[in-house]
């Protein structure tokens, strides 16, 4: 959850320091299967970089603080177990790029995404600029961050941005209840099945074909030995739910 009330969750050193923090618990936690972020703040996912608290920096100080907002965003993609971002507000810059990192994005219809960067003197330096176009092609990733256009939960859901949308509620969480559900359709599947298909999707989405069947390879030869997989094959044969128990 994010919930830096006064600021609209921007970006500022105390705030990337405790989420880093977080992500390497959740990372190291075994007994999690599901990662939804969130915001508490009313009508904002992240509102990207904390600008009052760059303006502050010199150069070499801004670069730094970059590339470690850079491998924060790399430490969260490369969460083992399934994340999803659920966006109920804006979700700018950083704040996208935030979204990015994640497996699954969820938004409210009133939502608002967009790598601004442009219009103020950058560029998308937190993964955006290689991310985005690896999800929604190179072409309108391009002129998204070349004009630092703001899209709407449905124009996202259309370019491929986020996995679904949904009309904002009263309370102002459709997103979150939507990653929700989402997460709950997750969760009765072989966890560790989950997390090899996500490792072979991640890395061979880099490579060409064949490096990519090879670890495709890898992966479902790390799973044939598991419980879970003569668990799916009994209660298949059984002709009842299966029991995955992560094994």
């Amino acid at each position: 959850m994010m919930c830096r009330f006064k600021a609209r969750n921007a970006m500022g050193h105390v705030f990337v320091s405790q989420l880093r923090e977080l992500v390497s618990t959740l990372s190291s936690d075994s007994s999690i299967r599901v990662i939804v972020f969130r915001s508490l703040v009313p009508g904002v996912f992240c509102a990207g970089a904390d600008l009052k608290e760059r303006a502050l920096m010199n150069n070499s100080e801004s670069d730094l603080f970059v590339h470690g907002l850079r491998s924060l965003m790399t430490q969260i993609a490369l969460l083992p177990v399934p994340t999803i971002a659920a966006i109920d507000g804006f979700a700018l810059g950083g704040g996208l790029e935030l979204a990015l990192a994640c497996d699954l994005r969820t938004a409210a219809c009133s939502a608002q995404m967009g790598l601004t960067e442009t219009t103020r003197g950058l560029l998308p330096g937190a993964g955006g600029s290689q991310r985005l176009p690896r999800m929604v092609g190179v072409t309108l990733a391009k002129e998204l961050i070349f004009t630092g256009k703001r899209v709407g939960g449905q124009a996202a859901l259309e370019m491929g941005l986020v996995n679904r949308v949904v009309e904002q509620n009263p309370t102002g969480d459709a997103a979150y209840r939507e990653a929700l559900g989402l997460a709950r359709e997750i969760l009765p599947q072989a966890p560790f099945a989950v997390q090899m298909a996500k490792e072979a999707i991640n890395k061979g989405i880099e490579v060409d074909i064949g490096s990519a069947m090879a670890i495709e390879r890898m992966c479902y030869a790390r799973v044939i030995p598991t419980r879970d997989r003569q668990e799916g094959m009994a209660s298949f044969i059984e002709k009842r739910p299966p029991r995955y128990t992560g094994e």
